[in-house]
C-alpha cells in the first residue's frame, strides 16, 4: 500500500499517495482542472510550459504542479498540512501572465491552421488568458522543417513543449527530433533535415498542443466539426488498436487512437492512421465475370449465379481461403457455407502458418502473457518475430519496460533495429537449441527470471519444420515457468482460428490448396480476402475472390464479388491476445459492394444451401452459440491451464530443428495489405523507406 500524504487542496483536506505530483493530487481528489501544455501522462516531466502553476501558500512564488510530488511538501510551522490554491488570484495571475507570454511570438492564423477547433492553445488561451497583450515588438518567425510525408511543420506556431521531442526519444526509440539553441532562438527540429522514419511518428500530431505539427495527408481538408466521427477498430494488425475513423459524406478523411490501456495505450501505429487515402482507390465496386481472358461488368444476380453453379460440384475439389482483414462473422458464414457444401479445405492462415489446427487448445495460439502484461516482464526471448514492424504497439511496451530497466532480451532469428538493446542469439531454430543448453549469459539469466516471455513470431511458424520449433519452445516454457506469446500480423488470424476455419479431417491447408490448385485436384478456390498467395498457383482453378481492392486477388479471379473495407461494416475482430472487440461501420460501400457476410448470405440462397439467418443478429447469435468466446465482448474468455508441452504436437522424431535461417514475414511495413497498397501515402513512405536503406549501403 502506497505512503499517504495529508494535504490541504482548496481549503478541503485529503489523503494523497506521496508519490502523487500535485497536479495529480490537485485533479484527482481536489476535483480542479489545471491547465497545461507540455505535460503529458506517458511521458517525463519537462515542466517547462509553467503553465500548470499553482500557490503553495506560504511558498515565495507559484509551483509548477507537474514537477512537484506530494511528498515533497513540508508542513505548515503549526502542523497542519501544507495549502494548495488552485483558483487564488495569485494563481488566476501568474497563468495569465505565461499565457501572455506563450502568445508574444505565437501567430494569428487560426482561420488557416488545421489545429482550429481542437487546439489546446485556442481553449486555455480563452480560459485562462488575458483580453488584451502588452507586447507590441513584431514576431519572430522560424523556417518550417522538413519530416516526411507525414508531418506538416509550422513552427512559428511552436511554443516548445517538448512533446514531440519527448515522445519520439522516449516511446518511439529513435531520437529524430530535438530542439536547439536558446532563448528566443530556441526551435524544434529534426537531425541533419531528415524525413522521419518511425513507425510511430504520427503521434506526434496528437501531441502537439498548438498547429506547429498537422497531418500533412489530412491538411486542409476539413474542419473538425463537419466529421461525422465513429469509434472502430483497426486491423493493419494483430493488436486491435482502437480508433476514431473520422468522416465526410461518405469519405474517411482521417483516422485518430481512442485510448485503451490494455491494448494500444493512445497510440497507433503511422499505417493505421494514415491508410485512410487507399480506402478510396483501386476499389472493387461492383461484379465481374472474367470472359476470354478479359474482366466485364456483371450484375450481383449474374456472378452470384455463376458462383453457386461452381460450387455445386465434387466438395473435395472445392477449397476456401481467407484472407488477413476478414471480419469473424463473414468467416462465419464462409465456414458454414463450405460446410453444408460438405468440403473440409478450408484455411484461415494464408501464411501457410500450421498453428492453431483442428483441435488445438485456444491457449496455444494466443499472446498469453497479454500486451498491458508485457510490461511486467523482466526477461523476454523473441524467436522469428520483429516485434517493431509486425506489431509496433507490442514494441512499445518491450521498450517501456526495458527503460525501466529490469527487462533483457534476447533474439534468435534475423538482426534488426527494435529501439532497445537486445542478445542476438541465432539465426535459426537450431540456435535455439543451443541457447537451452547454454549455462551463461542472456540463457541463464531468462532461466532464473520470475516472469519470463517467449514471444514466437509467424515468421517461425511456417512448414513442417515449425512444429519441431514449437515443440522445443514448449519443452523449455515448461522447465522454466515461461509464458509462451504467438505474435500473429493478421488481424483475422485469431477469430479465425477459434471459429475453427481450418482444414477439417483429411482437408488440405493453404499450401496443399495451392499445390492441389496448380496440379487440378482442386477445381474451384474461393478467395475471401486472400491477396498475399501465390496467384501462379491458382491458373488452372476457377478462382473466386470477395473482397474490397483490386489486388492480387483480384488479378487472379474468374469471378469478383466487390465487399466492404474495414470502415464499411459492423464487424467483430478478436485480437493476438484473444481480446474480442467490434468494429463499426462508418461509411457506406463503394458503389455495388456489400457487406461480405451478406454477400455469402445471398450466395447460399443460389445454391439453394440457405443459411440459418437473415440478419447480423441472428448470424452473431449463432457464432455466439457455436463458438461462445465470441461472447466476451471488449475482455478476454477465461483461460484455461495449459501444458506448453503440447505445443508441436505431430512434429514426430524425425523432424530437426532446421539451420536455415528464420526470415521475418514483413519485408515492407508500409504494403502489407491490399489498402496499404493502394495508399499513395504509404507509397511515399515505403520510397523514403528503400532510399534510407540505399544510403545506408552506400
Amino acid at each position: 500500500m502506497s505512503d499517504l500524504r495529508k494535504i490541504n487542496i482548496d481549503g478541503t483536506e485529503h489523503e494523497v499517495p506521496a508519490e502523487y505530483t500535485l497536479m495529480q493530487a490537485c485533479e484527482e481528489y481536489g476535483g480542479a482542472e489545471i491547465p497545461r501544455f507540455c505535460y503529458h501522462e506517458r511521458l517525463s516531466v519537462a515542466g517547462n510550459c509553467r503553465m500548470c502553476l499553482v500557490e503553495w501558500v506560504g511558498a515565495p512564488k507559484p509551483q509548477a504542479s507537474c514537477a512537484l510530488q506530494v511528498k515533497d511538501l513540508r508542513p505548515n510551522r503549526d502542523g497542519t498540512p501544507a495549502n494548495i490554491r488552485t483558483n487564488s488570484e495569485v494563481v488566476k495571475t501568474a497563468r495569465e501572465g505565461v499565457m501572455e507570454f506563450l502568445l508574444i511570438n505565437h501567430p494569428l492564423d487560426c482561420p488557416i491552421c488545421d489545429q482550429g477547433g481542437e487546439c489546446d492553445l485556442q481553449d486555455q488561451a480563452m480560459a485562462y488568458g488575458r483580453d488584451s497583450s502588452r507586447f507590441e515588438e513584431n514576431k519572430r518567425a522560424v523556417d518550417d522543417k522538413h519530416m516526411g510525408p507525414l508531418v506538416n511543420t509550422i513552427m512559428t506556431r511552436c511554443i516548445q513543449c517538448t512533446r514531440c521531442v519527448r515522445f519520439v526519444t522516449e516511446v518511439a526509440g529513435v531520437q529524430e527530433i530535438g530542439l536547439v539553441n536558446r532563448g528566443e532562438d530556441a526551435e524544434i527540429t529534426t537531425y541533419l533535415e531528415k524525413s522521419l522514419t518511425s513507425e510511430l511518428s504520427g503521434n506526434v500530431i496528437d501531441l502537439c498542443p498548438v498547429g506547429a505539427l498537422t497531418s500533412k495527408p489530412y491538411a486542409f481538408n476539413a474542419r473538425p466539426w463537419e466529421l461525422e466521427k465513429i469509434e472502430s477498430i483497426d486491423v493493419m494488425d494483430a493488436v486491435g488498436s482502437n480508433i476514431r475513423v473520422d468522416s465526410r459524406r461518405g469519405a474517411v478523411l482521417r483516422i485518430l487512437p481512442v485510448n485503451n490501456d490494455a491494448v494500444n495505450e493512445e497510440w497507433i501505429s503511422d499505417k493505421t492512421r494514415f491508410v485512410w487515402d487507399g480506402l478510396a482507390r483501386q476499389r472493387l465496386d461492383r461484379p465481374f465475370i472474367r470472359e476470354n481472358g478479359k474482366l466485364r461488368a456483371a450484375s450481383w444476380d449474374e456472378a452470384l449465379a455463376v458462383v453457386a453453379e461452381k460450387l455445386s460440384g465434387d466438395p473435395t475439389k472445392i477449397a476456401a481461403i481467407a484472407g488477413d482483414l476478414c471480419d469473424a462473422e463473414s468467416m462465419k458464414a464462409l465456414k458454414d457455407l463450405m460446410g453444408q457444401i460438405g468440403t473440409t479445405h478450408i484455411d484461415c492462415r494464408q501464411d501457410g502458418s500450421l498453428i492453431g489446427g483442428s483441435g488445438a487448445q485456444r491457449e496455444s495460439y494466443l499472446f498469453n502473457s497479454t500486451i498491458e502484461g508485457l510490461e511486467d516482464a523482466n526477461a523476454v526471448l523473441l524467436i522469428g518475430t520483429n516485434p517493431r514492424h509486425e506489431a509496433p504497439l507490442i514494441n512499445t511496451r518491450l521498450r517501456k519496460a526495458w527503460i525501466a530497466g529490469d527487462l533483457e532480451v534476447g533474439l534468435i532469428g534475423e538482426g534488426v533495429d527494435l529501439t532497445y538493446d537486445y542478445e542476438h542469439l541465432g539465426l535459426s531454430p537450431a540456435d535455439l537449441s543451443k541457447f537451452v543448453k547454454s549455462k551463461k549469459g542472456f540463457s541463464q539469466t531468462f532461466k532464473k527470471a520470475k516472469n519470463a516471455a517467449i514471444i514466437v513470431g509467424t515468421g517461425a511458424l511456417r512448414g513442417k519444420a515449425s512444429l519441431a520449433l514449437l515443440a522445443e519452445v514448449g519443452k523449455f516454457a515448461k522447465a522454466t515457468g515461461a509464458t509462451v506469446n504467438i505474435l500473429h500480423t493478421a488481424a483475422s488470424r485469431v477469430g479465425g482460428l477459434d471459429m475453427g476455419f481450418v482444414p477439417g479431417e483429411g482437408g488440405m491447408a493453404t499450401d496443399a490448396i495451392l499445390h492441389a490448385a496448380a496440379s487440378g485436384a482442386i477445381e474451384t478456390v474461393y478467395l475471401l480476402g486472400a491477396d498475399e498467395l501465390d496467384g501462379s498457383k491458382l491458373k488452372n482453378a476457377f478462382v473466386i475472390y470477395q473482397g474490397s481492392h483490386g489486388d492480387s486477388g483480384a488479378h487472379v479471379a474468374d469471378v469478383i464479388l466487390p465487399g466492404a473495407a474495414y470502415t464499411e461494416k459492423d464487424g467483430l475482430y478478436v485480437n493476438l491476445e484473444g481480446r474480442v472487440q467490434m468494429g463499426v461501420r462508418a461509411v457506406s460501400p463503394k458503389g455495388d459492394a456489400k457487406e461480405d457476410w451478406a454477400i455469402i448470405r445471398a450466395l447460399s440462397g443460389h445454391m439453394n444451401r440457405v443459411l440459418p439467418y437473415d440478419n447480423l443478429g441472428a448470424l452473431r447469435e449463432k457464432l455466439f452459440a457455436d463458438h461462445p468466446s465470441f461472447m466476451s465482448l471488449g475482455n478476454i474468455a477465461d483461460k484455461a491451464e495449459f501444458d506448453p508441452s503440447t505445443l508441436g504436437q505431430g512434429a514426430g522424431k524425425a523432424v530437426k530443428l532446421s539451420n536455415t535461417p528464420l526470415r521475418n514475414p514483413i519485408t515492407d511495413f508500409y504494403l502489407t495489405n491490399p489498402i496499404a497498397r493502394a495508399s499513395n501515402v504509404m507509397a511515399e513512405c515505403s520510397a523514403i523507406i528503400d532510399d534510407n536503406l540505399k544510403e545506408a549501403a552506400e
